[in-house]
């Protein structure tokens, strides 16, 4: 079982969220050519280690957050905010 602590809810079972993708990705323009786009989404690193990824908590707050989980042993190193000016907020 992964324990995410929520920073608006606490601590919470992984079930209570959706994964959303790698958060290390740059999506290109809108106005990019497809082959940019292919690359994006479907040619990624399968890192071993520390991953930044995106997951909202969907039976909850439903915010979006930026995880740091290890893909081996699937530990949570930090979890933030997506949307900056709400992590302001947690940071005071």
């Amino acid at each position: 079982m992964i324990i995410i602590k929520c920073p608006y809810c606490g601590d919470r079972d992984h079930s209570e969220f959706s994964y959303g993708s790698d958060a290390s990705i740059v999506y290109p323009s809108l106005d990019a050519p497809e082959k940019d786009w292919v690359e994006a989404v479907f040619f990624r690193e399968n890192i071993k280690g520390i991953q930044r990824e995106t997951w909202q908590h969907s039976n909850g707050c439903r915010m979006w957050l930026e995880v740091e989980r290890s893909t081996i042993t699937h530990e949570i190193k930090s979890v933030k905010p997506c949307h900056t000016q709400l992590q302001k907020v947690f940071e005071k």
